[in-house]
C-alpha cells in the first residue's frame, strides 16, 4: 500500500511538472486553451491538464508538442534535445583539448560538462565526462581519483550494454595496471572480453581497446603467449574500426609483443605507422610515448645513441607537457642507455632524485614504503622483461594511455622532480634500483649493491613482473656467490628460477574467449 502510494505521489508529481510546462509555453505563445487543444481534445481538458489533476497520454502530449512546437522529449521532460547535442560537442572538445593540450584546462572542462550533464539528468554525457575526468587525472598521476572517476562512471552506466561501459571498465584496468596490480588488472579486462564475446556483443570498438590494454600487464607478467595472441586478434579486428586514434594505440600494443619475441624491425615499424597517426592527431603524448618506445627498441638492439635520442624527446615532449609519472618512467630507461654507454655518473646523477619521496600531501603518494638505503619505494608496471644483458628491465609503461599529462600527484618537486613512490612506479623504481645497484657494483661497492638489488626485489614481487624478478635474483645470486656467500646464493637463484617457472600462468585463470569469426 505505502509503495503504491508512493507511485501515485511520483505521478501526481510528473503530472505537475508537465501541467506547468505546458501552461508556461502556451503563455509565452499566446494560445488559448482552446487555441492549444482544438481539434483533438478540448479547452476544459487542457485546464485539466495544466493544474496537474490529470496525467496526459502520449498521444496527447504529442499533439500539444505539435501544437507547441516544441519536441515530445522538451515537453515531456523539460530538457531541450539541443542540449544534449551541445554537451556532446563539448565533450568532444574537451577530449581534443586533452589529447592536443593541458590536462589540467581538460579537466575544467570535463567539470564543467560533468555539472551541467548532472543538472540537465542526461546521464551518458554525465558518464562520459566522468571518463574523460578519469583519463585527465591518470596523465597527472592521481591514481585513486582517476579509479573513482571510473567507478562512478560505471555506476551511471549499470544498466546500459557493456560496450558502452568498456571506456571505463578500461580505464579502471590502466589504474590497476599503474598501481602494479597486474593480476587484478588482467582479470577486469579478460572478464569484460569474455563477457562480450559469450553474449554475441562482438563490438569491434569495445573489443580492440580490451585487447590492446591487456597486452601490457600481461608483458609485465610474463604471459607473452597471452600478449601476442592479444596483439594477433587487435590486428585481426583493426579493419572493422575506423578511429585512427584507437588503430595508432593498437600499433604500440603490438609492437610490445615484437620486442619480446626479437622483432625489432617489425616493432620499430608498427611504431612507425602508430607514431604517423599520432602526428596526423596531434595527439602529443602518444607521440611522446611512441619516440619512448623506439628508444627502447634501439636500447635492446644495441644502437644506443640512437636511443638515447629517441628518449630525450620524449622526455621532453613529457615534460612540457608536465606528464610528470612517464616523465620519470623514462628518465629511468635514458639512465640505463647512459650507463651503458659508459657515462655512469651522469645515470646516477639522474636516477637518485627520482627515488626521493615527493611533497607530501597527495592522496596516492601517501604510505609510501622505503628501501633500504631510505630510497622511496614505488611502483607502476614496466613494458616487458628485464635483460640479462644489463639493460633496464622493461619498456614504456601504461602503453594504454593515450591522453596528454600534468603534474603527477602530490606535484613535481622542486626542479621537475616527482618521486617514484609506492603507488608511482614500482618497476621502473625497482628497475632504477637495479640501475644503482649494477652502477655500485662496478665501483666494487657489494653492500650499496646488494641493497638496492633487495629493493628492487621487495618492489617488483608485489607486481609480479616475473622476468624482471628472475633477472633481479641472477644478479644478486652472482654479487653473493662473488662475495663468498654461496648458500645466501642459492637462495637467490631458487627464488629466480621459482619466479621464471611458469610466468604469469600460476594466478591467471583459462585465456579470455575469442570472438567468433576471428
Amino acid at each position: 500500500m505505502g509503495e503504491r502510494s508512493a507511485g501515485d505521489a511520483r505521478t501526481a508529481e510528473g503530472a505537475a511538472e508537465i501541467g506547468r510546462r505546458v501552461l508556461r509555453l502556451r503563455t509565452e505563445r499566446g494560445f488559448t486553451q482552446r487555441q492549444l487543444a482544438e481539434p483533438a481534445y478540448t479547452a476544459a481538458y487542457v485546464s485539466t491538464l495544466e493544474s496537474g489533476k490529470v496525467r496526459p497520454s502520449e498521444a496527447a502530449l504529442r499533439h500539444l508538442a505539435e501544437r507547441l512546437g516544441v519536441s515530445y522529449e522538451e515537453l515531456t521532460t523539460g530538457r531541450d534535445p539541443r542540449d544534449a547535442i551541445r554537451l556532446r560537442a563539448g565533450l568532444t572538445d574537451a577530449r581534443k583539448a586533452l589529447a592536443t593540450g593541458d590536462a589540467e584546462e581538460a579537466a575544467g572542462r570535463f567539470q564543467e560538462l560533468m555539472a551541467e550533464a548532472e543538472r540537465l539528468g542526461l546521464r551518458d554525457e554525465r558518464a562520459t565526462a566522468l571518463v574523460g575526468l578519469g583519463d585527465c587525472v591518470l596523465e597527472t598521476g592521481e591514481l585513486t581519483a582517476a579509479r573513482a572517476h571510473y567507478e562512478a562512471a560505471e555506476r551511471l552506466l549499470a544498466d546500459e550494454p557493456l560496450p558502452r561501459r568498456v571506456p571505463a571498465i578500461r580505464g579502471r584496468a590502466v589504474v590497476h595496471f599503474l598501481s602494479g596490480e597486474l593480476r587484478y588488472s588482467c582479470y577486469l579486462l579478460e572478464s569484460a572480453i569474455d563477457e562480450l564475446n559469450a553474449s554475441g556483443l562482438h563490438d569491434p570498438n569495445a573489443l580492440l581497446l580490451l585487447y590492446t590494454a591487456a597486452i601490457a600487464p600481461y608483458m609485465d607478467m610474463g604471459a607473452h603467449a597471452r600478449a601476442a595472441r592479444s596483439a594477433e586478434l587487435a590486428l585481426a579486428l583493426a579493419p572493422s574500426v575506423d578511429d585512427p586514434g584507437l588503430i595508432a594505440r593498437m600499433h604500440r600494443g603490438v609492437a610490445r609483443t615484437l620486442i619480446a619475441e626479437g622483432r625489432t624491425a617489425e616493432a620499430d615499424a608498427s611504431l612507425a605507422k602508430a607514431q604517423e597517426l599520432y602526428e596526423q592527431l596531434r595527439i602529443h603524448t602518444d607521440l611522446a610515448h611512441c619516440h619512448w618506445m623506439r628508444g627502447y627498441v634501439h636500447a635492446q638492439d644495441g644502437n644506443l645513441e640512437r636511443a638515447e635520442r629517441e628518449l630525450r624527446i620524449a622526455r621532453d615532449m613529457l615534460a612540457s607537457k608536465r606528464a610528470a609519472l612517464y616523465t620519470v618512467q623514462v628518465e629511468v630507461e635514458l639512465a640505463d642507455v647512459l650507463r651503458r654507454r659508459g657515462r655512469t655518473a651522469e645515470a646516477e646523477a639522474l636516477l637518485l632524485p627520482l627515488l626521493r619521496r615527493p611533497p607530501a600531501g597527495g592522496a596516492d603518494s601517501a604510505g609510501g614504503e622505503h628501501s633500504p638505503g631510505g630510497s622511496a619505494a614505488g611502483e607502476v608496471a614496466a613494458d616487458g622483461e628485464g635483460s640479462a644483458d644489463g639493460s633496464a628491465p622493461g619498456g614504456p609503461a601504461a602503453d594504454e594511455v593515450g591522453a596528454e599529462g600534468g603534474a603527477a600527484e602530490g606535484g613535481i618537486a622542486e626542479g621537475g622532480i616527482a618521486g617514484l613512490t609506492a603507488e608511482h612506479g614500482a618497476v621502473h623504481a625497482g628497475g632504477a634500483h637495479r640501475l644503482l645497484g649494477l652502477i655500485a657494483e662496478e665501483r666494487g661497492d657489494a653492500r650499496t649493491a646488494e641493497e638496492h638489488y633487495r629493493a628492487a626485489l621487495a618492489l617488483l614481487e608485489r607486481t609480479g613482473a616475473a622476468g624482471d624478478l628472475a633477472d633481479l635474483c641472477r644478479l644478486l645470486g652472482d654479487l653473493l656467490r662473488r662475495g663468498g656467500r654461496v648458500e645466501a646464493a642459492m637462495d637467490a637463484y631458487r627464488r629466480g628460477l621459482g619466479h621464471r617457472a611458469a610466468p604469469g600462468t600460476t594466478t591467471l585463470g583459462p585465456a579470455p574467449a575469442e570472438p567468433p569469426g576471428v
